[in-house]
């Protein structure tokens, strides 16, 4: 279709307690997250939100993953379109700190 977008892929690894990206930079568009499970001994998911915020009303919800990422397994996220701005990232289930995205 003439609409359709370049939508970039993003991978992003757990491990146990963390991610092992700690802060990205990209630039304004479309974008898809793979989350990889690896070593955690339990699912993990994912939460992408406006810097400041806290609330699950304000997480992005097109960035959950579809499926909870099970050990050793992979799972996408729907489409998420991202403006200039600063964003958190983390997973409430692993758990992990809080990471920050800067899109440009």
């Amino acid at each position: 279709s003439a609409f359709a977008q370049d939508v970039k892929t993003v991978t992003l690894e757990q491990t146990k307690g963390e991610f092992t990206v700690k802060e990205l930079k990209l630039s304004e568009g479309t974008y898809v997250f793979n989350i990889l499970n690896t070593g955690v001994d339990h699912e993990v998911g994912f939460v992408l939100v406006p810097d400041g915020k806290k609330d699950a009303a304000d997480h992005i919800k097109e960035a959950y993953v579809q499926k909870t990422v099970a050990t050793g397994k992979t799972e996408s996220s729907k489409e998420v379109t991202l403006t200039k701005g600063t964003y958190n990232y983390f997973c409430p289930m692993n758990p992990t700190p809080v990471y920050t995205l800067v899109v440009e």
